[in-house]
């Protein structure tokens, strides 16, 4: 009899044992895939049940994305007031997908109140048995400069990123063709799973970011890579004369790379650096990538951001975080496609955050900063639950002078190629870009970046066109005026 005891205790003992590791399972460790789960809706009416906070640029008064009192089972609507200008900034919160994409999925337990930093919060609202409230998001976007910037990329696919070179905080995020959150954030399920269907299909839906989650060939901006890992071989400088010339035949190939000026040729087959640089030099860049070698090109590029991914906004705590795709530039390329790589196009593939931010780190000196997106959160009774912090992305960095001596050579490309891109009484630094895409190659990626006060930089700006028959100085570069003009006016 007692070893029968023992033997239906031992056995009560075990099940409880494992009732409890997989109660603490399912709590503990899956409750975040649980509750983010679209099929738990339990989750889904508690989170709608909240007064979600509102999402901010960085005027304090610009609304981005706000939660309004409803009558229906969900309670709560949330809204974007001009939603296609800051999708690829807010991203949305739909019934169907619960928060995607954005500032709504990267700060999705702050937004909704769950955030332990909120628990305060959420205990005064049990004791006084009222609603719950999220936390305000505010944005390091500047609503004018946004504004305009998708008010100039109507009609175009592309994107602009503009980044404050001594912060990191990105000031204008633009992603064209853009969507209506709205029409995501319905509570009518079945509009909400069709909108969805329009808006989520194929590798270009609108939905996808351009600026951190598509890859494109970045043309000549590329050559500021190249010019940096010359710059800082120590084997060469602004004045160094280098092989040009009106034509180039990759190695090992019969493929004949030309310039699209005669500037770019140089004279006598030779260009300075510098001119190579403010030309544009097809001849000129292929043949010094070839010079350095496959490996020191691929070292720079991995100390500018190639090759990882680049966290914008959150962590897995938060949410779901705002990362990019990894730009590409591969280390095992042959000398014929080394060349190709090195002028932006071939097996070179960038996001326009990274070109932003490896021209705001020239700008900056020669560190490259963490781009952020959320300058401060705020608690519903206002008080701040966190602020931003100015991080370097890595330690390793190019050198002060090699900053210079790009900074020196991108006021150039203002000068000598491209002087209507000038603004009175501003200096402004760039690089533009043409890269030659589709199977015709009959359709570019128009380029430019740039910075300014190139003396005193504010602001880096990366545009680019997509689909374009016109070069990145004529597509993307009156853009990137406009937007210098605006902006540099502004802060005046």
């Amino acid at each position: 009899m007692n070893a029968n005891l023992r033997r239906i205790f031992n056995i009560v003992v075990a099940l409880m044992a494992i009732l409890g590791i997989s109660s603490s399972i399912i709590m503990v460790v899956r409750s975040s895939s649980l509750n983010a789960d679209p099929r738990n809706v339990r989750a889904l009416y508690n989170e709608c049940a909240v007064d979600r906070g509102p999402i901010l640029a960085n005027d304090g008064r610009t609304v981005l994305a706000t939660s309004t009192k409803v009558n229906d089972a969900f309670q709560y609507q949330r809204t974007y007031p001009q939603g296609d200008v800051y999708a690829p900034v807010t991203g949305f919160v739909s019934i169907n997908q619960r928060a995607r994409y954005g500032i709504e999925a990267s700060r999705n337990q702050q937004l909704s109140g769950l955030s332990d930093s909120l628990w305060i919060d959420r205990t005064k609202s049990l004791i006084e048995g009222s609603t719950s409230k999220g936390a305000i998001i505010e944005t390091s976007i500047d609503p004018k400069l946004q504004t305009l910037a998708y008010n100039l990329m109507k009609g175009k696919r592309g994107s602009v990123v503009a980044i404050e070179p001594s912060t990191g905080r990105i000031l204008a995020m633009v992603s064209t063709p853009s969507y209506n959150p709205n029409s995501l954030a319905t509570h009518d399920t079945q509009a909400a799973n069709a909108a969805w269907s329009q808006l989520s299909g194929g590798s270009d839906s609108v939905i996808i970011n351009n600026a951190t989650r598509q890859l494109f060939a970045p043309g000549s901006t590329f050559k500021l890579v190249v010019a940096a890992a010359a710059l800082e071989s120590g084997k060469y400088t602004l004045d160094s004369q280098i092989p040009a010339g009106a034509s180039y035949t990759l190695p090992g190939t019969s493929t004949q790379l030309t310039n699209t000026s005669h500037a770019a040729d140089g004279t006598n087959g030779k260009i300075s650096l510098s001119d190579a640089i403010a030309y544009s030099s097809n001849t000129a860049f292929a043949q010094l990538a070839v010079a350095l070698g496959k490996d020191t090109i691929s070292d720079m590029a991995k100390k500018m951001g190639f090759g990882s991914s680049i966290i914008v906004d959150g962590n897995d705590t938060l949410g779901t975080p705002m990362a990019s795709v990894p730009s590409v530039f591969p280390d095992t390329l042959s000398d014929d496609r080394l060349a190709l790589s090195a002028i932006g196009q071939g097996d070179t593939k960038e996001t326009p955050l990274l070109n932003a931010m490896i021209t705001a780190a020239i700008a900056n000196g020669g560190v490259m900063l963490h781009p952020t997106l959320v300058d401060r959160v705020r608690s519903s009774d206002l008080s701040v639950i966190s602020t931003r912090s100015t991080t370097a992305l890595t330690s390793d960095r190019i050198s002060q002078d090699t900053a210079s001596s790009l900074n020196t050579a991108m006021q150039s490309v203002i000068t000598k190629e491209a002087p209507n891109l000038k603004l009175p009484g501003i200096t402004i630094a760039a690089k533009t870009g043409t890269a030659q895409v589709g199977l015709d190659k009959r359709t570019n990626n128009g380029w430019i970046t740039a910075f300014a006060p190139a003396d005193n930089p504010k602001i880096a700006i990366s545009v680019v066109v997509t689909g374009t028959t016109k070069l990145g100085a004529d597509s993307a570069g009156p853009i990137m005026k406009q937007l210098m003009q605006e902006y540099l006016h502004e802060t005046r």
